[in-house]
């Protein structure tokens, strides 16, 4: 009769075996999941929160600010308006954002109704401000509106007003150091139409092209 004989495993034929064993059963214990995304894989985070910085999503910033070209500009000049006796009635902010220049003003103490508000030429707010010179231009000296010209402020029965508006026909660098002007009447951008009878002529005159017939000046600030 023949011996039989037991032949024990190789550890060369046992350890592969082990480590595909082992690899199936990480694959089924790991948290992540399949993306319904093309060619991308989603983040895995264990019992350790996200590092710093990553909640936001990749390269974001509190505000979003990084890598947004339309965002604002960091830079902010500042209006501190006051009125002929001194008193302050008024704040204006400018920032640049984009090609353009976003406007802000905050004002109390005010008439009710439409005020003309410009830039003017020089950055003086003395007596009754007209040493701040005319409306600034930049560009055609016979433009108008002026490049100046912002919207009308509307002020409330209250006194109170608000308004945020846009300009894209002068920069931070062209307002910094002049005046802004808040103009006792409406402005009306020298729209007169031809029909319209003046003495002499018809048609606007110089002081509505110059002025917009907006009136006396009620408050001075120098943007800085």
């Amino acid at each position: 009769m023949a011996s039989s004989t037991t032949r024990r495993p190789s550890w060369r034929t046992v350890t592969p075996v082990l480590a595909v064993a082992a690899f199936g059963l990480a694959a089924c214990t790991s948290s992540q999941e399949s993306s319904d995304v093309a060619g991308t894989t989603p983040p895995v985070w264990t019992s350790s929160p996200a590092p710093a910085g990553e909640a936001g999503g990749h390269g974001s910033t509190p505000g979003g600010r990084e890598g947004d070209d339309h965002g604002a500009s960091a830079e902010a000049l500042e209006v501190e308006l006051k009125d002929g006796a001194g008193a302050d009635v008024g704040t204006a902010t400018i920032i640049a954002e984009g090609n353009h220049l976003v406007v802000t003003v905050e004002a109390q103490g005010l008439t009710p109704g439409f005020h003309g508000l410009h830039f003017h030429q020089n950055g003086t707010c003395e007596g009754d401000f007209t040493s701040a010179g005319g409306h600034l231009q930049v560009g055609a000296a016979d433009a108008h509106p002026s490049s100046g010209d912002l919207t009308s402020l509307q002020v409330g029965a209250d006194g109170t007003a608000k308004l945020v508006t846009r300009t894209d026909t002068v920069t931070l660098d062209q307002v910094e150091g002049k005046s802004l002007i808040v103009h006792s009447g409406a402005d009306n951008f020298g729209n007169i139409p031809p029909r319209y009878t003046r003495e002499g002529g018809t048609g606007p005159d110089e002081t509505t092209l110059s002025t917009g017939d907006a009136g006396s000046r009620v408050a001075c600030g120098v943007v800085g």
